[in-house]
């Protein structure tokens, strides 16, 4: 009887994913899974919730499923730092992190929030930031990064508004005194209003996610105009009460999906070594929020 000759086979995928809390509600995994069945890549996305005192037993595990490396969303994005070999320059100094990947035995600390939030402002609403005033509420991960890249690109003045005055005035800090730009800091207050000189306008807060799809944040929206450029860093769902008010005002709105689908594209390629199939991601995600 002929023996068939043997056949080096590999059922073991390559791991990545998010750590979060809360996270049922990221989408992230959607578009990276379509991207990998696109390229026939044998790859997994797990989306696994990690309580914030967990955080450094979840990277143990990390190391020991000898994953390919991991999203962080919130609250992970700066409490992740003391638990990575090195920090990319940028993303050090932004000081948050959102991918990390491993090369070797090291794990590397990267920010792909704002150069996935800068190429939807230049790609999907043709805007240079460059010489443009804006206005970012809050100052969390995501504020941070996205400051930090528009600052790198020129922008004008950026005013953070946010309750904490603590944190507004470190962004507002980092920004001037590492970056050089014009720089303030607006305590956040009831029926905050928009200075009518603004020309983007970018929530970069949690308000509204699911399942608080309809909470907005406290701004007077009539200080909105149609001069502006409004941008919420939400992607589910992607219309938020926040860019309807804000349509309505005649402002043009960005919502966070490109945001998301561009800095997971980085990721895609950071981890993989692979272009990322970013139509077919985009697709993806249009096709989960339109059920």
């Amino acid at each position: 009887m002929e023996m068939k000759p043997h056949r080096a086979v590999n059922y073991r995928a390559e791991l990545v994913g998010v750590f979060g809390y809360p996270v049922s509600e990221n989408p992230t995994g959607v578009m990276q899974e379509a991207a990998f069945r696109e390229l026939d890549l044998n790859w997994r996305y797990l989306t696994i919730e990690v309580e914030p005192e967990e955080l450094a037993d979840a990277f143990v595990g990390l190391k020991a499923f000898k994953m390919r490396g991991i999203n962080l969303t919130i609250p992970h994005k700066v409490a992740v730092l003391p638990f990575l070999d090195e920090i990319s320059a940028e993303a050090r100094l932004m000081g948050a992190v959102n991918t990390v990947y491993r090369e070797g035995n090291k794990l590397i600390g990267e920010n792909t929030d704002g150069k996935g939030f800068m190429t939807a402002l230049r790609t999907d609403a043709s805007i240079d930031p460059a010489g443009k005033r804006v206005v970012l509420i809050g100052a969390g991960g995501a504020a941070r990064a996205i400051a930090t890249e528009l600052a790198l690109a020129k922008a004008k003045t950026l005013t953070i508004i946010n309750r904490s005055p603590e944190r507004g005035k470190s962004l507002v800090e980092l920004l001037e005194n590492r970056i050089g730009v014009d720089a303030h800091f607006t305590p956040w207050q009831e029926k905050h209003s928009i200075p009518p000189d603004t020309d983007i306008l970018v929530n970069s807060t949690s308000i509204g996610l699911f399942p608080d799809i309809e909470e907005s944040p406290d701004i007077n929206y009539e200080s909105i105009h149609s001069g502006m450029v409004v941008c919420d860093v939400i992607p589910n769902p992607p219309k938020t009460p926040f860019l309807r008010k804000a349509d309505k005002r005649g402002a043009m709105t960005l919502d966070g999906l490109g945001m998301l689908v561009y800095q997971g594209a980085i990721g895609f390629r950071i981890w993989t070594g692979y272009e990322a199939p970013v139509r077919v991601m985009r697709q993806a995600l249009e096709k989960e929020f339109a059920e």
